[in-house]
């Protein structure tokens, strides 16, 4: 509506200036160019601009549905996160449950062993102190015997018949 009332307006003002060889010399070429610039401007809209638009509004939706799913695809990824942190945090426990677990249990069969190891050292020890006494005792009894055999015959030489009786 508003081309016609353009063209309108034009054809009005030429018919309004009658004279000749002003600075504009308005005559039939001018609602010509008019129209020749509305039919191309027409022609452009159906040929190029229409495309290009369409082009563009679908590639705005385009990107409009990537960043949605990217979105998604994010919001996602941190839940997955969110619960292998929980599982790596809930692994951790255990294994720390566990490690203490097992040096309990390996203390308990240190001591365990230490203790044996004692006892069975402190019996060596005694039956060794055992041993010494019953040789020392052995020795001290043979030791007696040779001292009285060596006396006697110290005796013997010293004093002759005397001690034989």
């Amino acid at each position: 509506m508003t081309i016609w009332n353009l063209f309108s307006t034009v054809l009005v003002a030429a018919e309004a200036v009658e004279h000749k060889g002003g600075l504009f010399d308005i005559n039939a070429t001018l609602p010509i160019m008019a129209v020749q610039f509305v039919v191309f401007v027409a022609l452009l809209n159906v040929v190029f601009f229409k495309p290009l638009t369409k082009a563009i509004d679908d590639r705005d939706d385009y990107v409009r549905e990537q960043i949605i799913a990217a979105k998604e695809r994010l919001e996602k990824a941190e839940l997955v996160v969110k619960q292998y942190e929980q599982e790596l945090a809930s692994a951790r426990k255990a294994t720390q449950n566990v490690l203490t677990t097992a040096q309990s249990e390996a203390n308990k069969i240190r001591k365990e062993r230490i203790d044996a190891a004692m006892a069975e050292a402190q019996s060596k020890v005694a039956s060794a102190k055992a041993e010494i006494e019953k040789q020392k005792q052995n020795a001290t009894a043979s030791l007696d015997a040779e001292v009285e055999s060596l006396s006697r015959q110290v005796l013997e030489k010293l004093l002759g018949n005397l001690v034989k009786s």
